[in-house]
């Protein structure tokens, strides 16, 4: 299930649906309110059917229940609306589950669209809302094109930089087709997202060589210099010889969109998950609906067109097939759902721990099979 999975450990494959109730009960027994839980639950597991695994489960525990049980997020998540046009809305998220506001607000955007075209909501004092497209898709089925970002824990340094100053800060746009597969950009804006080096150092392989730096400033391959935060990961594109500062661009708009606009924490303010106190996570997401610029149905006819011209455009030396944004993920996510999620070994251990000690057995689940790694 995993992009760009390390070899060399055990996977446990568990049914998808078995790791969705856990995850409500987990949080329920926290508690969040089922419904919302349910909701919470939906975007993790989302995560690791569409082979996101750095986003789903793996953070159950350093992500939500640790800061939960700490009180550093309130599982009730009282959000609420502090200013309101036809076309916007100001949202406090009331220090809850990223989850669970930023559903609740693009619902409500996508209920403003359908009467005023468009409608964007920024979201403060917040937490991490789990992997950025999720939100953007929840526009799709109205014929209306999503978009999602958020900031989050510094761990980006900026170009010529050597102190992480930014997150991963990714950025989701989901876009309607008629019959193919929607396009789904749902991208850090660092090389790669900081649960991609998680995954790493589980497996205890090296990185590769441009996702991160040292201390110095100088390209790492070990993700114990990330984790521990001497490191930092590096802006899209990497040094700046391969123009890492676009990334770094894109990544302090999303910052400025997500935390500045709406009042949140930006920048190197933003807490990390395990320091002891609120993170105050900012977001920014909304819709706009196609047939304020054109008719629906030709607009996704045009879509069509778009995606099988690029899949049928010729092919490199060697490779046999293009994929647009988002295909991988519908793929991974159509397989996951007949084999089983895979989980590491180490990732079914810590989620073993961290139930056991809120008397949420993980034990209880069986997987579907075992398989090693090579």
């Amino acid at each position: 299930t995993s992009r760009q999975s390390p070899s060399g450990m055990k996977v446990h494959y568990y049914n998808a649906e078995d790791l969705r109730q856990y995850i409500v009960r987990f949080f329920h027994k926290l508690g969040v309110p089922e419904a919302d839980a349910a909701l919470a639950a939906d975007v993790l597991i989302s995560a690791d059917l569409r082979g996101v695994d750095s986003h789903g489960i793996i953070r159950l525990s350093t992500y939500y229940g640790d800061r939960i049980k700490r009180g550093f997020v309130d599982p009730t998540t009282p959000f609420r609306v502090e200013r309101e046009t036809p076309v916007s809305l100001s949202v406090d998220g009331g220090n809850g589950l990223g989850q669970v506001v930023s559903h609740k607000c693009m619902q409500m955007c996508i209920e403003k669209a359908k009467q005023s075209g468009m409608c964007f909501c920024a979201i403060h004092n917040s937490n991490h809302y789990g992997i950025a497209g999720y939100y953007a898709m929840m526009a799709l089925p109205e014929n209306m094109i999503g978009f999602s970002f958020t900031n989050s824990q510094p761990l980006v340094a900026p170009t010529y930089g050597r102190t992480s100053m930014l997150g991963t800060n990714p950025i989701a746009v989901a876009v309607p087709c008629q019959s193919h597969r929607p396009f789904v950009l749902d991208m850090a804006t660092s090389t790669v997202p900081i649960g991609r080096v998680n995954v790493y150092l589980k497996a205890g392989k090296p990185l590769p060589a441009g996702w991160a730096i040292d201390g110095q400033g100088n390209v790492t391959t070990d993700p114990n210099q990330v984790i521990d935060g001497r490191g930092s990961l590096m802006p899209l594109g990497g040094i700046d010889l391969m123009r890492g500062y676009k990334g770094y661009g894109l990544a302090m708009m999303v910052d400025i969109l997500s935390g500045v606009l709406s009042a949140a924490n930006f920048g190197n303010h933003v807490a990390h998950p395990h320091d002891d106190r609120n993170q105050d996570v900012g977001h920014f997401i909304g819709c706009m609906r196609i047939d304020l610029f054109r008719d629906a149905a030709q607009f996704k006819a045009d879509m069509d067109r778009l995606v099988q011209e690029l899949i049928d455009s010729p092919k490199a030396e060697g490779q046999q097939r293009i994929y647009v944004p988002g295909e991988k993920e519908y793929e991974n996510e159509e397989r996951n759902r007949t084999n089983g999620v895979g989980l590491l070994e180490t990732v079914v251990a810590g989620l073993v721990k961290s139930g056991h000690e809120i008397g949420v057995e993980f034990t209880e689940l069986h997987p579907i099979r075992t398989e090693e790694r090579a």
